[in-house]
């Protein structure tokens, strides 16, 4: 074996962790070496050790610059990204994230996760992901209140990534926009249900006194908008209360079917007005579920109002109920105008309104459906309609039946935190 053989020898052993040399030590002769590298007895051993050091050169400078260029991309998102081992130290993190977490850049990498995220709410999170998969949280602190979101998710490799999100700004704006609307509503119920009350006495009063119909019908227009803003600042506050998690649930076994035949016969005389007439579909035997029953029926009550509003006389409203797996499912089905493709989407956002000309002088506050979400979500469960324009809608909401509610969902919901 030449001199120059044996320098390419060192040189791959290096590269393959001593296997070379393992080889040789055993067996001393190039042939061992010929298999390693995979070459023919024929060929130029040389050449083939040549050939492997650029390879291997050639594969760190890729690696070299994907990592660059993964650095780069992961600064340029403006969230912190940490990448915690499976022995839960950092093994990665990005500007972001040491800027979050308060800390020099470069100093996260190699603590432990109490040690770089200094706080056991968030360590507790990453511990969550690390033995279920995953795991989502909120954490308020330092003198300034600085509130960080943080989702956190098992890597399909080794270790956890952990994302933090600085919300404290969309958190002060948000708290912002809930005291003015708490504010105002305040300032506005007292005044209007004064005009409320005046313009019910004068409107009890038409019909003993002789006034001419235009005058009539103003005031009895009066009452009718007046309502309207009376409804609408009681949604305006419920809405704001329900988000804020300022509202807490008294939780209890709540029996569906019943609640079901109360809300029905709480709209029973505004159906009869409208011409609309509601029929239950809802089996003895459901199962209840555990919540709010004041909430939910609050719930249930704007879906029925909703439904009779945009019926035409005539016209049944039927609502079902039904257990599906672990949930209960209450639907509320009109055969009104229905609610155009692309419009289903917004439907349950705050303020959003279907086209005003379709729905002329049916239109309400916006706020309904966005409080049915709300509520239907502090439960643990959902809403959504399914609609075809010109063929009725159905409303639907899902709550957990009481034997499938999610774990600690008593604790946190009673508290009023969302």
């Amino acid at each position: 074996m030449d001199e120059l053989v044996l320098v390419f020898v060192a040189a791959l052993a290096i590269i393959t962790g001593g296997a070379l040399l393992l080889a040789i030590g055993r067996g001393g002769s190039l042939e061992h070496l010929r298999e390693i590298l995979g070459v023919a007895e024929s060929a130029d051993i040389e050449a083939a050790a040549r050939h492997a050091l650029d390879e291997r050169a050639a594969a760190e400078w890729r690696a070299s610059r994907a990592a660059a260029d993964t650095a780069y991309l992961l600064d340029l998102v403006g969230l912190g990204i940490v990448r915690l081992d499976p022995e839960l130290r950092v093994a990665a993190a990005n500007e972001a994230a040491h800027v979050f977490l308060d800390r020099p850049v470069g100093e996260l990498v190699g603590l432990s996760a109490i040690e770089a995220l200094g706080d056991h709410r968030i360590e507790s999170i990453a511990q969550r992901a690390h033995e279920i998969g995953w795991a989502n949280g909120e954490v308020s602190r330092g003198p300034g209140q600085q509130t960080l979101l943080l989702r956190a998710q098992r890597s399909p490799i080794e270790g956890i990534w952990l994302v933090i999100e600085d919300v404290s700004e969309l958190r002060r704006l948000q708290r912002i926009r809930a005291e003015f609307i708490d504010n105002l509503s305040h300032e506005l119920r007292t005044p209007l249900t004064t005009v409320r009350l005046l313009t019910e006495t004068l409107a009890r009063d038409l019909d003993r006194t002789d006034l001419p119909p235009r005058i009539r019908e103003g005031i009895e227009k009066i009452d009718v908008e007046t309502g309207h803003l009376v409804q609408m600042v009681n949604e305006l506050l419920d809405l704001s209360k329900i988000e804020q998690g300022s509202v807490p649930l008294h939780l209890s076994q709540v029996d569906m079917s019943g609640l079901v035949q109360a809300s029905i016969e709480r709209l029973h005389l505004f159906a009869e007005r409208q011409g609309v007439t509601l029929a239950a579909d809802v089996p003895s035997e459901l199962l209840p579920v555990r919540g709010d029953e004041d909430r939910l029926g609050q719930l249930l009550i704007n879906l029925l109002h909703n439904a009779v509003k945009f019926s035409a006389p005539g016209d049944p409203i039927t609502v079902r109920a039904r257990r599906t797996g672990r949930e209960v499912i209450v639907s509320v089905e009109d055969h009104g105008p229905g609610i155009p493709r692309n419009e289903l989407d917004r439907i349950f956002e705050r303020f959003y309104k279907v086209d005003k000309a379709r729905v002329a002088g049916k239109g309400g506050t916006g706020l309904g459906l966005a409080i049915v979400r709300h509520i239907a979500e502090s439960h643990g469960g959902r809403a959504w309609v399914e609609s075809e324009e010109g063929d009725g809608s159905t409303f639907s909401f899902a709550i957990p039946a009481a034997e499938a509610q999610p774990a600690g969902l008593p604790e946190a919901r009673a508290s009023g935190r969302r």
